[in-house]
């Protein structure tokens, strides 16, 4: 019976032991970083003279999870490249730049694919809202300062085609 009751006694320290192990140290974060995918091509066209304003890259944001996150946690993006999210109804929008590392112009467009509004310069991590200056169905994200370098304007054309 001794020997029982010290078996149990050094198993039951030994368990003891194990499930009161340090957890208040350094606890790694694992995520996977978020990586451009081309999904498209989209044209700007001067709206006066059909001129070609900038043709770039882009990812699709059309599921409620893509357009919730956008460009979030991303580090950076680079300058022939955007986020065009798609939207089923043309109404009034309004985006925030909270937890968007890097800054952006955000691009308004309406159902006829004309720009409508655009906001230049969103500071990142910015939790201001960012509203549409009319009703948009789409909305094009950029680098910040691409729009000016550019000469977008309210009313040049928008087109796209998807992979």
């Amino acid at each position: 019976m001794k020997k029982i009751i010290i078996s149990v006694t050094v198993i039951g320290a030994l368990l003891a032991s194990y499930s009161c192990k340090d957890t208040t140290g350094e606890q790694k974060v694992l995520t996977k970083e978020v990586v451009f995918k081309k999904e498209g091509a989209l044209t700007i066209k001067k709206a006066t003279n059909d001129s070609l304003v900038a043709q770039i890259d882009i990812e699709f944001a059309d599921s409620e999870y893509q357009t919730q996150t956008g460009l979030m946690y991303r580090k950076s993006m680079q300058n022939d490249r955007g986020m065009l999210f798609l939207f089923e109804k043309e109404e009034p929008r309004s985006f925030y730049m909270k937890n968007t590392e890097f800054g952006l112009d955000i691009i308004y467009i309406d159902s006829k694919r004309k720009i409508v509004s655009i906001q230049k310069n969103a500071k990142p991590l910015n939790k201001t809202s960012l509203p549409s200056e009319g009703v948009c169905q789409y909305v094009l994200e950029i680098n910040a300062g691409l729009s000016d370098s550019w000469g977008i304007e309210k009313g040049d054309k928008v087109s796209w085609t998807k992979d």
